[in-house]
């Protein structure tokens, strides 16, 4: 990687930058004319320093990669002509849909220092050997691919599964992750719904993500990444691969895509029990799993068919969750009741929450806006945040993850 360049004063042979030099006791030099000592002196003292400015860029922050641009080695030339500095900065794509973050930052940054009146940001764009040499950076020096997904340890990767589609699962994960957003943790949504990604929609994010390399680094809203096939397909094109094309085509995905320094790690598992849920299953190191289930009981009955697989794929079960419990402003239960309960009871474990039918719940969803942002005092914001923290709480055992017994379950 091209270590960035900091041009300061005596250093750029541009021909707009002021150049400053002290010639002994008689005075100094400012291009061809020459001062007295003392003016030129001024001239320098009134210059921003060289350290200065490295100091306030390393506070510029890629808004995707969230690291500094000093850090990345994104910084191309600064020129320093009088209380004027010019900033270039390389890109990793052309036409970066986030360039306005950064000339907002580098303005914020750079203003206040003393000497500097005015700022002007100009863009530049990595050479194919800047970004091999960022994926590796970014990578920890590892620039083959990992099999699966890669995530810190510390990072917690919780599967929101369900036994069949209709259950509100992937509106359940949208909002979860603007929850534990909200909660202050550094959040991630995977859409691993293959056949049904919809994610994207409900969070409103319609960006693309950014290639580098052989490395996609996932688009963020306000804070929160994510990350699904549906953004690499055309015209909500239909997804039309099986068996060992499907795995690895999965595994490639996964593998590709940089996180970064993430907290918690939702991922939008595809219902039932089907080849894509048992390669994600094996794709998905240390992950948890939540089962997601209405109240009639003929939801329960196959979700405790995905809680089963997920367990078979060594996934660690922390709860279910029942969802369309009842009617929000009536009470009244449109599905029945009790599912919730009997599935956390025949699968041994806690039923972490239970979450209301709200029709602003579906509006929000519509309008790509999470309800636990957009109305947070709303009954159903307020439940989903209610078990995000019920989620937090469990806790990850060391050392790995041990799939718990199944209630009925042949050993």
């Amino acid at each position: 990687m091209t270590q960035a360049t900091h041009e300061g004063i005596g250093q750029m042979a541009a021909p707009c930058t002021v150049k400053v030099r002290l010639r002994g006791q008689g005075g100094g030099s400012w291009g061809n004319q020459r001062f007295p000592h003392a003016l030129a002196a001024t001239v320098l003292a009134m210059q921003p320093s060289r350290e200065e400015i490295t100091k306030a860029l390393g506070r510029v922050i890629d808004p995707e990669l969230k690291k500094p641009v000093t850090e990345l080695g994104m910084v191309r030339q600064v020129d320093v002509n009088g209380e004027h500095v010019a900033v270039t900065i390389a890109l990793t794509v052309p036409g970066c849909p986030l360039r306005s973050s950064f000339e907002d930052q580098v303005r914020r940054e750079l203003l206040p220092l003393a000497g500097v009146e005015s700022v002007s940001l100009d863009f530049d764009v990595m050479s194919p050997e800047e970004k091999a040499a960022l994926t590796t950076r970014l990578r920890g020096g590892v620039s083959q691919r990992s099999k699966g997904i890669s995530v810190d340890r510390s990072t917690r990767v919780v599967a929101v599964a369900s036994g069949k589609g209709g259950v509100g699962k992937s509106t359940l994960t949208a909002n979860l992750a603007a929850a534990f957003a909200r909660l202050g943790q550094r959040t991630g949504v995977l859409d691993a719904d293959v056949y049904g990604h919809s994610i994207p929609h409900m969070l409103g994010v319609h960006q693309r993500p950014v290639v580098v390399d052989r490395m996609i680094v996932p688009p963020v809203r306000d804070e929160l990444k994510l990350m699904s096939i549906g953004f690499f397909l055309e015209d909500n094109a239909p997804v039309m691969w099986r068996g060992p094309m499907l795995h690895k085509a999965l595994e490639q995905f996964l593998s590709d895509v940089h996180w970064g320094e993430l907290d918690m790690l939702l991922v939008d598992m595809p219902p039932g029990t089907g080849d894509v849920s048992i390669s994600l299953g094996q794709l998905l190191p240390r992950a948890e799993a939540v089962v997601v289930t209405t109240p009639q009981p003929a939801a329960q009955q196959v979700a405790v068919r995905a809680a089963q697989m997920a367990a078979k794929t060594e996934m660690r079960l922390i709860g279910a969750v029942e969802n369309m419990s009842y009617l929000v402003g009536t009470g009244d239960e449109l599905f029945g009741s009790g599912g919730g309960e009997a599935l956390a009871g025949e699968l041994a474990v806690p039923l972490l929450g239970k979450v209301p039918l709200d029709p602003a719940l579906r509006e929000a969803t519509d309008r790509g806006e999470p309800l636990v942002w957009e109305r947070p005092e709303a009954e159903g914001a307020r439940a989903i945040v209610q078990l995000a923290e019920a989620i937090a709480k469990t806790r990850r055992e060391e050392g790995g993850f041990r799939p718990l017994p199944l209630a009925g379950a042949r050993s």
